[in-house]
């Protein structure tokens, strides 16, 4: 598998093959790393994206994750990815906390979901303990668990390009609201965001995925709770559009929600209600490209094909909230 990667301007590469899932870890100079996920067999791709979750079972999460199970099983998902805040309330105190395991791997149990999970961090994460979610020691506790600041996915079809966006956020900076945060190995964060955006661009330009699929924490369009992330649409969202990406997901907002970008291709996914969700929380001031709003509990699920890919979205008992299709060549919805 790593012989594909090599080509990709790569002059020194460890390969890390994690057996359990068959993962090949490329990690470069200068580079986000890399890790490849195969497709089906038939080239097609699935998974489920699940956002803010981790509270030992309550506030519902436990059943959402009964769903995602059968769902997971029925749409034969090849990995999860996660959008953050993975840890309530406040991360992890350490690589020997239980929620891990009271939060994460004593809730999806069902079969299906004993796949990678990709997760990144969110703003919850980093007010404990945020190197812990990135340790080692956690993925021998549980194999699934992949936790990194920014890398990417080659999924074959489709590439997916994890980004630490809770750096961005000047006010965790300057008005922390009596929470402390873990910036550990961030550094000076305008060096730190000026590199991350450097290395994103030079990953997106010479993608040449089907497919190109972006992941944060912090939403870019939303009418929920926290609403849009003014440094995202000034300094992610230009990137996005002029390397055609084609969804940006994320959680932040504990509800799910689909807006379709007004000027552009780009579809933003909201799934952050792997728990506690809002109600009746809704900024109405922005609604241009609303195509679904939901705030309660639940997930959504992605399916790729070389011409189409259809999103849809689920509550808390596994109904469809909201579908949607689109052709790649024509960009046109059903």
């Amino acid at each position: 598998m790593a012989a594909g990667l090599s080509n990709k301007n790569m002059v020194l590469c460890l390969v890390l093959m994690i057996s359990s899932f068959g993962l090949c870890l490329v990690s470069t100079h200068a580079e986000l790393r890399r890790f490849e996920q195969p497709a089906k067999t038939d080239g097609t791709l699935s998974f489920l994206v699940l956002g803010d979750w981790g509270r030992k079972g309550a506030f519902n999460q436990s059943e959402v994750a009964l769903q995602m199970g059968r769902i997971g099983e029925k749409l034969d998902i090849d990995f999860v990815v996660s959008t953050g805040d993975n840890f309530y309330d406040d991360g992890l105190t350490g690589e020997q906390d239980k929620a891990f395991e009271e939060s994460f791997t004593q809730i999806y149990t069902a079969k299906s979901l004993q796949k990678q999970w990709y997760s990144v961090l969110g703003n919850h994460d980093y007010r404990g303990n945020a190197e812990a979610q990135l340790s080692l020691h956690l993925r021998k506790i549980d194999s699934r668990w992949l936790c990194l600041r920014s890398f990417i996915v080659d999924a074959e079809l489709a590439e997916i390009f994890f980004v630490d966006t809770t750096p961005f956020v000047q006010s965790y900076f300057t008005d922390a609201e009596g929470h402390t945060y873990d910036w550990r190995g961030i550094g000076s964060p305008r060096a730190y965001i000026a590199n991350l955006i450097k290395d994103l661009k030079l990953a997106l330009s010479e993608s040449s995925a089907k497919w190109k699929i972006v992941v944060g924490h912090h939403s870019i369009r939303s009418i929920g709770h926290h609403g849009d992330t003014k440094e995202l649409v000034s300094k992610l969202l230009p990137i996005l559009k002029a390397n055609k990406v084609d969804f940006y997901m994320n959680g932040h907002d504990h509800c799910l929600e689909h807006i379709g970008d007004t000027d552009s291709p780009i579809q933003f996914l909201t799934s952050g209600a792997g728990s506690k969700a809002w109600r009746g929380d809704i900024k109405k001031r922005k609604t241009g490209g609303l195509k679904f709003f939901y705030d309660g509990q639940g997930f959504m699920s992605v399916q790729l094909t070389q011409d189409a890919a259809e999103i849809a979205f689920y509550d808390v008992s596994g109904n469809v909230l909201h579908r949607w299709t689109t052709t790649k060549l024509l960009y046109s919805s059903i």
